[in-house]
Parts: C-alpha cells; sequence; structure tokens
C-alpha cells in the first residue's frame, strides 16, 4: 500500500507542464480576467467603484493560474501551497456585497485557467457577464431620513404633519426630548414615496416649515454610496 502511495506520488511529479501550456494559460486567465474588469466597470460607478480593486482582479486571475500550473497533479505540491498559503490573512474592507462575488469569481477563473481547462471559465463567465449586466445596476431602494430638531410643542405638531403627508407609513426611528424642552424626530421612508406622496399631499419640507417651534429640518438620502 505505501508503495502504491508512493509510485502514485512519484508519477505526478513527472508530467510538468511545458513553457508552451504556460503561456497559453495565463494569456487566456489574462483575457478572461479583461472580461471580468469589464464587467466590474460596467455595474459599478460613483464613489462605489475603484480602479485600484478592479485592477486586482485581473492580478488575482493570473496569480491564482500561476499557482494552478505550478501545482498541477502534484499532491504533495499541492498540499505544501495549501499550508504555505494558509498563513495569508485578508483583510480588505469590502464595501459593495458584488465584490465578494467577483472575488471568487476571479479566483475560479484562475484554477480553470491554471488546469487548462478555458471551456468552462469562457462558458462561465459569459454567463455570469450576461447576468451582471443584466442585473448589476439594480440598486437597493434608497433610505430617506427625515430629521426634525425643535421644541416638544414644534415636534407633536411635526409629527401630525409627517402622518398626513406620508399617510401614515413613515416610521419613526428616534424621538429625543431634553427634559421635555427641545428635542430631536427622526422618520425612515424611501425617496421614491416621498416623492410619490409631496406630489399629491405637497412638499412636506415647505409644510414643516410653516410649524412654529422648529430649529432644524433635515432630509438625508442614505444609498450605497455611502459607505465606510
Amino acid at each position: 500500500m505505501k508503495e502504491t502511495l508512493y509510485n502514485l506520488i512519484q508519477s505526478q511529479g513527472e508530467g510538468a507542464v511545458t513553457f508552451g501550456d504556460v503561456a497559453i494559460n495565463l494569456i487566456a486567465a489574462l483575457l478572461i480576467g479583461a472580461l471580468i474588469y469589464t464587467a466590474y466597470r460596467a455595474t459599478h460607478s460613483g464613489t462605489i467603484y475603484s480602479e485600484r480593486f478592479n485592477i486586482s482582479l485581473v492580478m488575482v486571475t493570473l496569480v491564482t493560474a500561476m499557482v494552478m500550473c505550478v501545482i498541477g497533479n502534484n499532491i504533495s505540491l499541492s498540499l505544501g501551497m495549501v499550508g504555505a498559503l494558509s498563513i495569508v490573512r485578508f483583510r480588505t474592507a469590502i464595501k459593495d456585497p458584488r465584490d465578494t462575488i467577483y472575488i471568487f469569481w476571479a479566483v475560479a477563473v484562475g484554477i480553470c485557467c491554471g488546469v487548462s481547462d478555458y471551456l468552462i471559465a469562457l462558458l462561465g463567465s459569459v454567463i455570469i457577464f450576461l447576468f451582471l449586466v443584466l442585473f448589476g445596476f439594480v440598486r437597493n431602494t434608497d433610505r430617506t431620513l427625515i430629521i426634525i430638531r425643535g421644541g416638544a410643542n414644534a415636534l407633536a405638531e411635526s409629527e401630525k404633519v409627517v402622518n398626513l403627508v406620508l399617510n401614515n407609513k413613515a416610521v419613526r426611528r428616534v424621538h429625543n426630548l431634553d427634559f421635555g424642552v427641545n428635542g430631536e424626530s427622526i422618520y425612515e421612508t424611501s425617496s421614491a414615496f416621498l416623492k410619490k406622496c409631496e406630489k399629491k399631499s405637497g412638499s412636506l419640507e415647505g409644510k414643516l416649515s410653516e410649524i412654529e417651534g422648529l430649529q432644524s429640518i433635515s432630509i438625508v438620502c442614505q444609498d450605497d454610496e455611502i459607505s465606510g
């Protein structure tokens, strides 16, 4: 049994890839990595887009393909490589959940190209690319916060106005009073719903500004562009 395993490990080290094979694998990884680069650029915009991260996706594809070319079918070398890579810890902040998908995509393409499975890498990448182009522009509904500061009586009156304009569908998230004198109320809704209601009932900000005793009115729209 020991001799069989030894012979198996020895035989797997004999099928080393040639220079031509490595070059073809890396070129294929670079070409499909360019497709990943294009998909990421097309589906991200504004401050959420990072050119350095996009270039890193192509580099991840090439590095993974290079590692797979080194490993090949060698079991002993693959175990050593896994042990070496296990000490690497990544702490890159991910701004968008989609970025994780792109990282896995780049790694998968690198693995496929490293073992010369170009058909799987190309076909899978085309399907993923088309899916991301079709649905990559889908955004979450913007969250709009209505922040009102003023006296206690003014806040009570403002609550009636907010419920009237927004048909009692705004959620009050925060309500603070400073010893019953001054305070703050924060209501949550969506920007689309706010615009829809304002077309029917008039400007919410305008109606709130008519209330005596209010100190400030802030309307903040939060979306994917605001991230740490």
